[in-house]
């Protein structure tokens, strides 16, 4: 890493924040509410931008909040508050009673059932708070934007920031579960520009991690910004026409995106999605295994327990091909008559295992195609899964980038997308909540635009 990291300011102490949402969820039972839940959080975070090594914007954030839900009956009531003060508090949870009372019942209302809280905390190293001063965050982005306008044709800049957070988070209901969680995060960005006029061309790279020597090296960072603004030089259309695509990493995490969104409690249960009833099914190639991590340690989205305090645990979601459950929190279970996958929150570090070679190799698979590194608009329908974005890329020739390409269309249906995966790289991002390499699918309409 480029700089040690001080030792930390003590830290703040998640056990009060679990125990202010100890007192709001009594303060609800002895409202009159049969079942309660209350959440909350502090956050901190440091971010400074830089641009021609200039500071450009500079913020510290500090927020806080707690959420009190009251059940009375089968009725819910929700309030929120930013004031830790005990009479708010009190003020929050009467609020959150008086909406019960007011609100329409709803039989799926209700908390998970309690033997699915978890009964050990396993240690996950999430908490690497990162005491940056504002002069060091200052330097840091300097040296990331000199990095990268040192490269031979760079000729603007958008900028480079660094960022470094730290939150803390409580979490009580009324059938006894108390839970808290301490993380941190930090960031390093930048935004880079090569050519003059309408050639002009943009390139970014950022790097995300828990702890701060996790991170790639600043100069890296900067050069990566460059590297890919500098190839994007002297990008061309394309003719319509149907060919192979291959999804860069951090792409491919969004493709698997609109998968999980397909197959998520609520879009089940309003039939609002393509996959209805497709348990059981094969919506991919055999190869394909989509396999959930919550304990990964120093994960992104690493937890022991969901929003609901339901206990997380290493799944699979797909396994040759075959969809193995959905992602569901406690209500959407209720609906769908089935149980909570620990989900309530998003899926965590689900991982498309990779395959066995790498970006250069798929390169040679598809011979030739399109390699897509930027998606434009948002035209993917959830429901007929119909997909039309626009999007910038390489075209390749006989394995081989032969030139950048823009002003393109790609288009095609998800579900013969995922089918239609040929191959998965072993270039894995795991930046995200969703890790996957590469993906080449066989067949897509690209058009100009």
């Amino acid at each position: 890493m480029h700089a040690a990291a001080r030792p930390p300011a003590p830290a703040d102490d998640a056990a009060a924040l679990a125990q202010l949402c100890r007192e709001a969820v009594a303060q609800c039972r002895a409202a009159g509410a049969n079942e309660a839940s209350a959440s909350s959080h502090l956050r901190r975070s440091l971010a400074v931008g830089v641009r021609h090594g200039e500071v450009e914007t500079l913020t510290r954030r500090l927020d806080r909040q707690l959420v009190v839900r009251a059940q009375v009956g089968r009725s819910l009531g929700v309030a929120s508050t930013a004031d830790f003060d005990p009479g708010s508090v009190r003020q929050t949870v009467a609020k959150a009673c008086a909406i019960a009372r007011l609100a329409e019942p709803d039989v799926f209302n209700g908390l998970p059932d309690p033997t699915l809280y978890p009964t050990e905390a396993p240690e996950l190293d999430l908490w690497h708070p990162w005491a940056l001063e504002v002069d060091e965050a200052v330097e840091l982005a300097r040296g990331i934007e000199a990095a990268g306008r040192e490269e031979e044709g760079i000729t603007n800049s958008d900028g480079a920031e660094v960022e470094s957070g730290s939150v803390l988070r409580g979490y009580a209901n009324s059938h006894g579960f108390v839970g808290r969680r301490r993380e941190s995060w930090h960031e390093l960005s930048c935004s880079l520009l090569a050519g003059h006029g309408e050639g002009m061309q943009r390139g970014s790279w950022y790097d995300i991690a828990r702890a701060p020597g996790d991170l790639e090296l600043p100069g890296r960072i900067g050069r990566l910004a460059a590297e890919r603004a500098l190839a994007r030089l002297g990008a061309r259309g394309l003719g319509t026409r149907q060919c192979p695509v291959l999804f860069v990493p951090e792409l491919a995490r969004g493709l698997l995106g609109h998968f999980v969104a397909a197959v998520e409690g609520k879009a089940l249960y309003n039939g609002a999605t393509l996959y209805a009833d497709h348990l059981g099914k094969r919506l991919f190639p055999a190869f394909v295994r989509l396999v959930e991590h919550p304990h990964l340690a120093r994960g992104m989205a690493s937890a022991v327990f969901d929003e609901e305090g339901v206990a997380t645990q290493g799944s699979l979601l797909v396994d040759g091909g075959v969809l193995q459950r959905y992602v569901l929190d406690s209500y959407a279970a209720r609906k769908l008559g089935l149980r909570s996958t620990g989900n309530a929150g998003g899926v965590r570090n689900l991982l498309l295992e990779p395959g066995m070679h790498g970006f250069q190799a798929l390169l040679r698979e598809m011979g030739t195609g399109l390699v897509v590194t930027q998606l434009m608009g948002q035209g993917v329908s959830p429901v007929s899964g119909n997909y039309s974005r626009g999007a910038s890329g390489f075209w390749v020739e006989g394995g081989e980038i032969a030139y950048p390409v823009e002003g393109i269309t790609i288009a095609s249906n998800l579900r013969e997308m995922f089918l239609g995966i040929a191959a998965v790289g072993n270039d894995v991002d795991r930046r995200g909540a969703i890790a996957s390499g590469s993906i080449l699918v066989e067949r897509m309409t690209v058009a100009g635009t």
